[in-house]
């Protein structure tokens, strides 16, 4: 049994191992549920829909003409990967969507957001190793194994 964290009300919602968590569906709101291990696409419309009513959350904010964006693309990927239904990692085109990035203050990209219950917590600036990134989604030591 693996739980896996609703993007839209951020409650946990038990997914039997071998299942796809795709299919389902929140027991609490109903939404879609997201598991692929992708990094969910963040619009200036769905962001509070999205990051504000889940947690723990990494945003990544990033524009396509980019080279340090795509240099960290494939680390926010496999992030996305390995702690799917544990964490929510998203992408936000700061050039599509200029008024999350002005609320947060992204004047340099790539600039990684970190949220918890709705609030930012941390932010990091720059291509960085995915042990730095870990660091700051879980700052317990231990957490990021827990199931």
């Amino acid at each position: 049994m693996r739980h896996v964290q609703c993007p839209a009300c951020g409650a946990r919602n038990r997914i039997p191992d071998g299942q796809s968590a795709e299919r389902g569906h929140c027991g609490k709101c109903r939404a879609r549920l997201v598991a692929s291990g992708s990094p969910v696409v963040v619009t200036d419309e769905t962001f509070g829909q999205l990051i504000l009513g889940t947690t723990p959350v990494l945003l990544d904010c990033w524009a396509e003409w980019c080279a340090p964006c795509h240099m960290l693309a494939p680390t926010i990927d496999a992030i996305a990967r390995e702690y799917a239904g544990r964490v929510l990692v998203a992408k936000l085109d700061i050039d599509a969507n200029p008024t999350v990035a002005r609320q947060f203050d992204v004047r340099s990209i790539p600039t990684l957001l970190f949220f918890r219950d709705g609030q930012l917590v941390d932010r990091l600036v720059g291509v960085v190793p995915r042990a730095a990134i870990e660091a700051r989604l879980f700052p317990i030591k231990g957490a990021a194994t827990a199931s």
